[in-house]
């Protein structure tokens, strides 16, 4: 059964980058060997978090590339897929966007901002995903 996980946004160097809580998430997919797919929100935020991806943590380094800049894609640990990219799904997705994830994966990953007035959005994915029947869960970053 699929499942959707929604991190809450609330330490405070979340809140400052939010970034940081998508590279911390991907380095557990990659801990447990779980491929994952980023989709981007925009082209500007795929390149921010592969530039993050290099440098939050020094002694650590995170198989990643953006989608579409080359063909060995399918292998890399972590894909980050800006809106003009539409490679196939992954069984772990994190989603950056405000559509919710089409049918096919096993987990989706949703961040929730710390500002309440950018919320909307993840609660209509929320009733989205339920009305799918997937399973939900909400962490507390």
């Amino acid at each position: 059964m699929a499942r959707a996980d929604f991190y809450l946004i609330g330490k405070p160097r979340f809140r400052e980058q939010p970034l940081l809580l998508v590279c911390e998430l991907a380095r557990k997919a990659v801990h447990a060997g779980q491929p994952l797919l980023v989709l981007a929100a925009s082209a500007e935020q795929a390149e921010a978090l592969d530039d993050l991806m290099w440098s939050f943590d020094p002694d650590e380094f995170l198989p990643h590339q953006i989608a579409g800049m080359d063909e060995d894609e399918d292998e890399v640990e972590v894909l980050i897929a800006p809106p003009e990219q539409s490679p196939a799904l992954r069984p772990l997705v994190l989603n950056l966007r405000d559509a919710p994830v089409p049918a096919g994966f096993e987990r989706v990953l949703e961040v929730v901002p710390a500002d309440p007035a950018a919320r909307a959005p993840l609660r209509e994915r929320w009733k989205h995903y339920q009305s799918q029947g997937v399973v939900l869960n909400k962490f507390d970053m």
